[in-house]
């Protein structure tokens, strides 16, 4: 049976912060969404939904994530004291 994500308006607003600080990083460090899942070692589509704050992801996926962009984990959680934006396409 497939997983069904939750609607947009029932996403934890730190999963979708997240979810967006690890997209900006990553594009800004030119990697597809398929090729960053292979460095992280996590399903592409797994990682889709980590992007769109479908997932609440296991701290040791976060460390994956947060090490392949090379950054460290005190300096990418800084970025999520600020509020996520709402998903305006709900």
């Amino acid at each position: 049976m497939a997983r069904v994500p939750p609607p947009p308006e029932e996403r934890h607003p730190a999963l979708v912060a997240f979810g967006q600080a690890v997209r900006i990083r990553r594009k800004a460090m030119n990697f597809s969404q398929e090729s960053f899942a292979d460095e992280c070692g996590i399903d592409r589509s797994y990682m889709g939904g980590v992007e769109r704050g479908e997932r609440n992801l296991a701290m040791v996926n976060m460390m994956k994530i947060i090490d392949t962009l090379g950054v460290q984990p005190s300096e990418f959680f800084k970025a999520l004291d600020k509020p996520a934006k709402k998903n305006k396409s709900a």
